[in-house]
């Protein structure tokens, strides 16, 4: 059974250390253990994350399978027409097995959209495969400097709901 927990500032620590746990297994062979290190201590930290919640807006979800946290959403509306997707991220050991699909289906029974965006490395094929498989399209190539000579390389992918 898949679900999907409204979290809040108590979960803080959950979501980082989740975090760590997905970014390590999932984005040294992308971006390397400096930048993974550097964007954990950037976007994952206490501070941050509370900001992420209260001043942003960000909503951010835990993904429960049978009980387990597997990993966790987070997402944002300025106009609850058109959502952004700011995290998406799954334990790897669970990954391929239509979690993710679910996951989707479930953020857009819960919001009704008409659009869903977000960005994705560029040289995240795994994941630029999974969002293609999910019906999103490429809007645009950005780079995006975040600091201490790291940029991050990204698609903006988009889906149109009807």
């Amino acid at each position: 059974m898949l679900q999907l927990i409204k979290a809040n500032h108590s979960d803080i620590k959950r979501i980082a250390d989740l975090a760590k746990l997905i970014w390590n297994q999932h984005y040294l062979s992308i971006i390397g253990q400096n930048q993974v290190d550097y964007m954990l201590e950037k976007i994952y930290n206490d501070e941050s994350l509370l900001k992420q919640l209260k001043e942003l807006n960000h909503l951010f979800f835990l993904i429960i399978q049978s009980g387990k946290e597997i990993g966790f959403v987070s997402i944002s509306s300025k106009n609850e027409e058109d959502y952004f997707i700011h995290k998406f991220y799954v334990d790897q050991n669970c990954a391929n097995t239509g979690i993710g699909s679910q996951i989707l289906s479930q953020l857009e029974s819960t919001f009704s959209p008409k659009t869903l965006s977000l960005t994705v490395n560029r040289q995240n094929f795994k994941s630029i495969n999974f969002y293609f498989k999910n019906n999103f399209k490429i809007k645009s190539v950005e780079d995006f400097d975040i600091g201490n000579g790291f940029v991050m390389n990204d698609f903006v992918m988009y889906k149109t709901l009807s």
